[in-house]
């Protein structure tokens, strides 16, 4: 299953480039995601239930971040084990670009399952794989920019807080 599509934030580049790289961040907006641990540099470990189709299988697995280029793109890979139910491995090639209004977020995804989810048929499991894909990215772009309401650009920023002024009014 391949998938690109692509989505505009409401943040500077380098507020979002922090985010790709924040398990915090992560953690929140991978559908189903129980815990994720880890830094950037040596991978994050992540616990993921999922139902798909009639089967629902908790996955331990692995997302590393490669081809990094700094503040403008990445791959972040996966792969996780979900005993009986089979495994889902998958990458995404994610690219940032300065835009009028904030930064453009492209994505280009490809996802393989196997052993049970496999039997499921392709068609389910590229609807799956396309729900996941896009219930992260469209969660990343909430969480970055704050209140899903109101997308209309930096100038009305001030009174609603991204990840990164909730965590630092957090710390406070």
């Amino acid at each position: 299953m391949n998938l690109k599509d692509s989505k505009l934030i409401a943040a500077d580049r380098n507020e979002v480039w922090q985010a790709l790289l924040s398990a915090e961040v992560l953690q929140q907006c991978v559908p189903g995601c129980k815990e994720m641990s880890g830094s950037p540099e040596e991978g994050f470990e992540a616990t993921v239930v999922q139902k798909v189709g009639p089967v629902k299988a908790t996955f331990k697995g692995a997302v590393t971040l490669s081809d990094i280029v700094e503040g403008e793109s990445l791959m972040l890979s996966g792969e996780g084990k979900g005993g009986a139910a089979g495994f889902a491995k998958g990458g995404a090639k994610v690219v940032l670009t300065d835009e009028e209004g904030g930064t453009l977020l492209s994505y280009d995804v490809e996802a393989k399952v196997g052993g049970k989810l496999a039997q499921l048929g392709s068609r389910i499991i590229d609807g799956f794989a396309k729900k996941m894909a896009d219930q992260f990215f469209e969660e990343f772009r909430n969480t970055v920019q704050g209140s899903s309401e109101e997308a209309e650009g930096f100038e009305g920023r001030e009174n609603k807080k991204g990840w990164l002024g909730r965590l630092v009014s957090n710390q406070n």
